[in-house]
């Protein structure tokens, strides 16, 4: 880590949240693989007095694969410890009685078991993948037209991630074509949107000055956490370019190499 100047920021620490794929591992062939140093990082995170949780967009499986996937890399992590978009929707496709046509990838389908998709009056989506065929995204197009009050929910609206074999287009780039094509707003369920965030800090029972977000993607994890009052630390893993420390509108309160580099900071200006 090349800066810890930024640890300042960490006075009256009380948690901390951590963004998953590229933070605590790369996606990609076989599940991916930890990024080095992450699985002690979150060890050591946990053995604190910190509050930790993992926020996370992603939408191409259930939190319970999810988890099981991580735990096989070594992480120590439990599931109501970890926040995706795919409950948040459901919740609030039940709250407001909405009948959903899903575009998003088969191994997310289970966590929509419990919501009726007859005769649906709304769109979500999520990352498809292979999935976002002409075909699938024209079927998700014309429920949209067909309404009078079009709804579309987005998991995210990430621009885009990384893989082991490169950057990979996200949710966020076809949440973009419906809402032309519709001249509809999406309503995003998952980072940046604030209700996401707020749910976990509500989770965590601490204010928003006192817990940093730990993220590999300016916008939605950094931009979006300094949104609602926490701080940003970006890490130079994942998707980082070194163009995100001039970005125009978004400046994280710090940049580290890795998760391995915050946490040592972190832990040493806390005195743990």
């Amino acid at each position: 880590m090349a800066d810890d100047k930024w640890t300042d920021c960490v006075n009256n620490l009380k948690g901390v949240i951590l963004d998953m794929c590229g933070v605590l591992y790369d996606s990609g062939e076989g599940g991916g693989f930890p990024i080095e140093g992450s699985v002690e990082a979150v060890k050591r995170l946990k053995a604190s007095d910190l509050q930790v949780r993992f926020c996370t967009n992603e939408t191409q499986a259930t939190r319970e694969k999810f988890v099981a996937k991580l735990r096989r890399m070594g992480f120590e992590i439990d599931i109501t410890e970890v926040f995706s978009p795919a409950p948040a929707v459901v919740a609030v496709l039940k709250e407001r009685g909405l009948r959903p046509h899903l575009l998003v990838h088969d191994d997310v389908v289970p966590e929509f078991d419990s919501v009726d998709k007859n005769n649906p009056n709304c769109v979500v989506i999520g990352d498809a993948a292979d999935y976002f065929s002409y075909q699938n995204m024209n079927a998700a197009f014309r429920v949209l037209i067909g309404l009078k009050k079009p709804v579309l929910f987005s998991m995210g609206r990430g621009r885009y991630y990384k893989e082991t074999d490169g950057l990979k287009l996200d949710v966020g780039v076809y949440m973009k074509a419906l809402e032309y094509a519709c001249d509809l707003e999406a309503e995003v369920v998952g980072k940046p949107a604030p209700m996401f965030f707020e749910g976990v800090l509500t989770d965590m029972g601490i204010q928003p000055h006192e817990v940093i977000m730990i993220g590999d993607d300016l916008m939605n994890d950094v931009g979006g956490a300094q949104q609602c009052g926490m701080k940003g630390l970006q890490v130079r893993t994942g998707k980082y370019r070194p163009s995100d420390e001039r970005h125009p509108t978004v400046t994280a309160d710090g940049y580290v190499d890795n998760l391995a580099g915050a946490v040592d900071a972190i832990l040493k200006h806390c005195g743990q």
